[in-house]
C-alpha cells in the first residue's frame, strides 16, 4: 500500500458506481456554477472579482448539489441564487457599510422588496432579491408559506446588523459571549436559504412539517457557524470579522460545543426522518458536507 493512502473501502464495481454518482453530482454543481457566474456578471457592482472569484461560485453550487443530489438544476437554481444573494448581503454589511444608518437602509430596502415592492434601478442588491422573490412567488406554496421566508429574511438581516454592532464595540472589549454569538447564527444565512429551498419545492409533506424543519435548520445553522469559524479563524482576523474562537479560552471549547450541538441536531432530525425523510437527509447532509469541506478551505476568495 502506498504510504499515506487509505485502502478503498469497497470493491472495484462499487467504486465505479460510487464515482459515477459523484460525477453526476459534480456535473450538477458545474451547471449551477455557470448559472451563478452569469447572475454575478449581471450585477458587477454587487460581485467584485475579489473576493467573488470563480471558486466561490463553484463552492456554493457544489455545497447545494451535494446537499440535495436528488434534485436537478431547475430545482436547485433558486436555492443556489439565494445563497449567492446572502453572500452579497454579508459582504455589503461586513465590509462595505460604514454606518449603522447604511445597514438600516439596506435592511428596509430588502424587506420592502420581499413584500413585493420594486427596487430602484441603481439598487443591485434589491434587484437581485426581486428576481428571487418573483421566482418564489410563482410557486403555489408561496401564498401560504411566503411569510416564513419573509420572517427568516428579517431574522438574517437583523443578525447581520447585530454582528456589525458587536464589531464596532470590539475595540472596547465588549464582545458577545459564545451563547450570544450562537443565538445570532442566522447571520450565516443558512435557514433562510433552506426555507427558500423548501417553499420552492412545493412539496406537501415538506410544507406540512415546515415549522419542525425550520427548528432543525436553526440547530444545523449553529453547527455550521462553528464549523465555519474553526476553518476561517485566520482569515477572520485579517478581515476584522468576529469568530467563535475569539470568544473562548481554547479551541477545544468550540469543538465540544459542536459535539453537543450535533447530538441535539440528531434528536431533532430523528422524528423528521419518519415524517419527511428527504428533507431530514438534506439537513444531515449539510452537516456532513460542511464538516468535510471546512477541513481545508472556506467559500470566500481572496481580497
Amino acid at each position: 500500500m502506498t504510504a499515506g493512502l487509505a485502502s478503498p473501502p469497497t470493491t472495484g464495481g462499487d467504486q465505479m458506481a460510487l464515482a459515477a454518482e459523484q460525477g453526476r453530482i459534480c456535473a450538477l454543481a458545474a451547471k449551477g456554477q455557470r448559472d451563478l457566474a452569469e447572475r454575478a456578471a449581471a450585477y458587477p457592482d454587487l460581485f467584485p472579482a475579489r473576493p467573488f472569484d470563480p471558486a466561490l461560485f463553484g463552492n456554493v453550487a457544489m455545497a447545494i448539489a451535494f446537499g440535495a443530489p436528488w434534485c436537478d438544476l431547475d430545482q436547485l437554481r433558486v436555492t443556489n441564487r439565494a445563497v449567492l444573494w446572502g453572500f452579497a448581503v454579508d459582504w455589503l454589511v461586513d465590509h462595505e457599510a460604514r454606518t449603522r444608518d447604511e445597514i438600516d437602509r439596506l435592511t428596509a430596502g430588502c424587506l420592502a422588496v420581499a413584500e413585493g415592492g420594486r427596487p430602484a434601478a441603481d439598487d443591485s442588491l434589491g434587484r437581485f432579491l426581486a428576481e428571487l422573490h418573483d421566482d418564489l412567488a410563482a410557486v403555489p406554496a408561496y401564498k401560504t408559506h411566503g411569510v416564513v421566508w419573509r420572517n427568516e429574511l428579517r431574522t438574517m438581516l437583523d443578525a447581520m446588523a447585530r454582528e456589525w454592532d458587536w464589531k464596532q464595540a470590539a475595540g472596547t472589549g465588549a464582545l458577545p459571549t459564545l451563547d450570544e454569538y450562537l443565538a445570532n447564527a442566522a447571520n450565516l444565512a443558512c435557514t433562510v436559504v433552506n426555507v427558500v429551498h423548501w417553499i420552492h419545492s412545493d412539496d406537501r409533506s415538506t410544507l406540512a412539517h415546515l415549522d419542525a424543519l425550520v427548528a432543525a435548520s436553526d440547530q444545523v445553522q449553529r453547527i455550521l457557524r462553528l464549523v465555519n469559524d474553526l476553518a476561517s479563524y485566520e482569515r477572520d482576523k485579517r478581515w476584522g470579522d468576529l469568530n467563535a474562537l475569539m470568544l473562548v479560552p481554547e479551541r477545544a471549547d468550540v469543538e465540544r460545543q459542536i459535539t453537543d450541538l450535533v447530538a441535539y441536531a440528531r434528536e431533532l432530525l430523528d422524528p423528521l426522518h419518519e415524517t419527511c425523510p428527504v428533507q431530514a437527509d438534506y439537513l444531515a447532509r449539510q452537516i456532513g458536507f460542511s464538516s468535510g469541506f471546512y477541513r481545508s478551505t472556506d467559500f470566500w476568495g481572496v481580497l
